[in-house]
């Protein structure tokens, strides 16, 4: 079943915001989220969507701030203060919805459908896990963005969740059409920090009663997760609250591309990344780390026992153009 959307067209207001009192506020008035009533309503499209350039984001004031910790893995030791610039960024994970509005206007086709194939994640067997490393990845023909499990597949019921199975080069196009791009490394951290620092941030997300505040693994992986949050799998966006900047899930639920490439050691991610394993069981060569991008935020797949990367932080080489169904994004406006 194909998913019905709305035909838009862009027409986007010109001229700059006005500055801003507070650090990160939207500039159209924004859909209630933040809970998993809110999130279940939401159809996948921001208010004023075709008609603002700045539809569904929030305005982050420059600053400084340090990146990294040491509380961490070794790729992500601080290495000094940064000062950003300010700019917008969406407040929630680009969607199946805003996707296939692009796709709607322009004919886009993705890397995976080209291909005709994307990793997917599954929970495997106990034989599955004893017959090859990291068992939960396959590589499966059919699947993409329209059809995230594979071809019998297909976004009935999922227009407000991220949009996933995009290589970073489907996530350019898709920022391009807008007019906008990827946010950098230290953009995306930035705003996932919200003026906050310290060890709590290198925390699981829960709260004070150990409620999660995120949509991250509730289990033992890969074989059970006992979705105390409602969520086995990916989650609507915004069913968690917003951070300090407005901004919702840039922890755990899809990792997000940024437009950086990676650099760091790739063997403190014998824990994390995983899919591009999967992948070359089926004839693609191991790549070079030139070929890696910086992924943020983590996703309904990282959990105490496994990656453990649902962290501001935290940073992860994912290969370029292999399209996995844990990987999403969203986007950034610079300037204002």
């Amino acid at each position: 079943m194909k998913t019905t959307v709305t035909v838009v067209v862009l027409a986007f207001a010109v001229g700059a915001a006005a500055a801003l009192a507070a650090r990160a506020v939207p500039l159209h008035a924004a859909p209630a989220l933040g809970t998993p009533g809110q999130c279940a309503a939401y159809g996948g499209l921001p208010q004023d969507w075709g008609k603002a350039r700045t539809a569904g984001m929030a305005h982050v004031r420059g600053g400084e701030y340090v990146p990294g910790t040491t509380l961490g893995y070794p790729d992500e030791r601080p290495a000094g203060a940064v000062r950003v610039a300010g700019f917008w960024i969406d407040r929630t994970e680009v969607t199946n919805a805003q996707f296939a509005a692009f796709v709607q206007a322009t004919g886009y086709v993705t890397d995976a459908e080209r291909a005709g194939e994307a990793v997917v994640f599954h929970k495997p067997t106990g034989a599955e896990l004893q017959s090859r490393p990291y068992a939960w990845w396959s590589m499966v023909r059919g699947a993409d963005w329209r059809h995230p499990t594979g071809p019998a597949s297909s976004l009935a019921g999922r227009d407000n969740q991220p949009v996933t199975i995009v290589t970073q080069a489907d996530a350019r196009a898709y920022a391009a059409w807008l007019g906008h791009d990827l946010p950098t490394e230290d953009e995306w951290e930035y705003a996932a920090k919200a003026g906050a620092s310290g060890p709590a941030l290198e925390t699981m997300p829960n709260d004070a009663k150990g409620v999660p505040t995120a949509n991250y693994w509730q289990g033992i992986f890969p074989t059970l997760n006992s979705a105390k949050d409602g969520f086995d799998g990916l989650a609507p966006v915004g069913c968690y609250s917003a951070n300090a900047f407005g901004l919702f899930d840039m922890i755990a639920n899809a990792w997000e591309w940024t437009g950086d490439a990676y650099t760091g050691p790739r063997q403190s991610h014998a824990n994390g990344d995983t899919a591009y394993v999967a992948a070359q069981s089926h004839g693609r060569a191991e790549p070079p780390v030139a070929q890696m991008a910086v992924i943020k935020g983590g996703s309904f797949l990282c959990a105490p026992d496994f990656c453990v990367r649902y962290r501001a932080s935290a940073r992860e080489p994912a290969e370029r153009d292999l399209p996995t169904s844990h990987i999403g994004f969203r986007t950034v406006l610079r300037g204002g």
